[in-house]
């Protein structure tokens, strides 16, 4: 296996596009985990707090992670203030909101129309989809766009 990065359009980029997620479920981060690094697709780092994946975020170089996905609800550190600090360090950082509760984006714009929502990962996700999903938002989601 080779780990490496490599320059596309001006940004450092991972051979292996390298993957943050958080959830306080540590079940759910040993099934995301094990599921996106199967067949070497991703490497992931899971964080159970929101806490711990902004120091760990704030510890690596730019664009050391590709994408971040996290649990909205959390104990302390919500995701949506882990997206708001993460932004204020990084803004181009891709962000992806993944969440148990059913949620409108036209709501959630009202409510929130500082996260430019496109699109939104609900638990529980397969692993296939969970893929297919996080490879579609590194080809096409703008860097400025949080995914819900």
């Amino acid at each position: 296996m080779i780990f490496g990065t490599f320059v596309s359009k001006g940004q450092r980029r991972n051979l292996i596009p390298r993957v943050m997620v958080v959830d306080d479920e540590k079940d759910i981060l040993s099934i995301i985990k094990r599921g996106l690094e199967s067949d070497n697709i991703f490497k992931v780092d899971t964080f159970s707090s929101g806490e711990s994946a902004l120091q760990a975020f704030e510890s690596h170089p730019e664009y050391y992670y590709d994408i971040i996905l996290t649990d909205i609800r959390m104990p302390k550190m919500s995701g949506f203030e882990l997206y708001r600090r993460i932004k204020e360090k990084r803004s181009s950082t891709k962000i992806a909101f993944i969440t148990a509760f059913e949620i409108n984006k036209d709501e959630f714009r009202k409510v929130i129309p500082s996260i430019h929502v496109i699109d939104f990962i609900s638990k529980p996700v397969s692993i296939s989809n969970l893929i297919t999903k996080v490879k579609s938002m590194l080809d096409t989601c703008p860097e400025n766009a949080a995914t819900l």
